[in-house]
């Protein structure tokens, strides 16, 4: 496993027994082998990344992601208004 500066493995929730103690359960991800994942990328709750996967920087992942997977942000769109449009 690769891991750049600022990357968050963290949990999504703390869930809590009847009196209000937090329990026991595991709640962090789970990185498989050969991963990398790049700066600044927050990896939430408790998931599972994929064996030989790349995530990109900047990325919020939330969901399981499959084995030699790229998850990585889409290219800006460049959009242009004219007479006040778009406002």
């Amino acid at each position: 496993m690769t891991l750049y500066q600022g990357v968050t493995l963290g949990s999504k929730s703390f869930k809590k027994d009847a009196d209000g103690n937090m329990l026991n359960i595991p709640r962090h991800p789970i990185i498989e082998d050969n991963v990398t994942i790049y700066s600044n990328a927050s990896i939430l709750g408790r998931i599972t990344i994929g064996h030989d996967s790349v995530i990109g920087g900047n990325i919020w992942v939330t969901h399981d992601v499959a084995p030699n997977s790229r998850v990585q942000q889409s290219k800006a769109v460049e959009r242009h208004f004219e007479g006040g449009l778009g406002i």
